[in-house]
């Protein structure tokens, strides 16, 4: 099965590493808007432009499903992509909200995904008596493309980032940015033992594992990247180094157009 997913840099790799942990059997392309990130600054009718080019491009990639990798995307444009796109669509914020357990959550979002609200109402779709506090956190993806991860800089943004969440006795904190896990030994080591952390990919791949499996039989099981294709809208070769820094692969990276309908630059 030929798995498609997105998001504006690395941040997506979080996602990708899960869903072929729990989906060895497929292969996956991978697109990177490189050249705007970040999303989580952006308006929402520029979010839901770039939703349309992005999904008019993987109409073209011959997908059997695709993942919303990016939060950003996902709280603004989810019905913009389930529109363009005629294969099943996995996102982020419903898969997880569905799985939440605990009453009081804290969520860290790009300044867009925590102005929608969006995790907020999910998750009160399914649990109507859970309180939920979203935090605008604008300095980590910059922080994090720039493999900006192990200063006291960012240490000391996280501390003043979780101090609001922690006086309202969070359980759980989510990691609304798909580049959030990529810190999160940074976030373990500044959070109090009993706060739970979440990573929404987590049950975005199980749901996909669940979906395939109904889909398919005689699996062959591959537990690494070779079937993965990625592409990205600026600097290729970049975006490769940092693929063999976070996937522990190095693979041709190819230069796309959204608006060239899908075809390699």
């Amino acid at each position: 099965m030929r798995i498609g997913l997105f998001d504006s840099g690395v941040g997506g790799f979080t996602i990708l590493k899960k869903v072929v942990e729990l989906c060895p059997d497929s292969s996956f392309i991978y697109l990177a808007d490189t050249a705007r990130l970040p999303y989580g600054v952006k308006t929402s009718n520029e979010i839901k432009q770039i939703a349309e080019e992005i999904s008019s491009w993987f109409n073209y990639q011959n997908i059997d499903a695709f993942l919303v990798a990016c939060n950003t995307t996902n709280a603004i444009a989810l019905d913009v992509i389930k529109k363009k796109l005629d294969v099943p669509v996995f996102d982020l914020i419903w898969s997880v909200a569905s799985s939440i357990q605990e009453s009081r959550v804290g969520v860290l979002a790009t300044p867009s995904t925590a102005k929608t609200k969006a995790y907020t109402n999910a998750i009160l779709e399914f649990k109507p008596n859970t309180f939920v506090i979203e935090k605008s956190c604008p300095e980590f993806v910059p922080m994090i493309e720039m493999d900006d991860i192990n200063s006291a800089k960012i240490t000391d943004i996280a501390i003043g980032y979780l101090q609001p969440l922690l006086k309202q006795e969070i359980e759980s904190l989510i990691l609304g940015c798909s580049h959030y896990p990529l810190i999160t030994p940074l976030l373990s080591k500044v959070l109090p033992s009993h706060v739970k952390l979440i990573d929404p990919a987590e049950a975005l791949s199980f749901k996909l594992k669940l979906f395939i499996e109904s889909k398919t039989n005689n699996l062959v099981k591959r537990k690494d990247f070779v079937d993965s294709k990625f592409f990205v809208t600026s600097d290729p070769k970049n975006f490769s180094f940092r693929a063999k820094h976070w996937l522990n692969v190095f693979p041709e990276v190819n230069l796309v157009s959204l608006q060239k309908k899908g075809r390699v630059s």
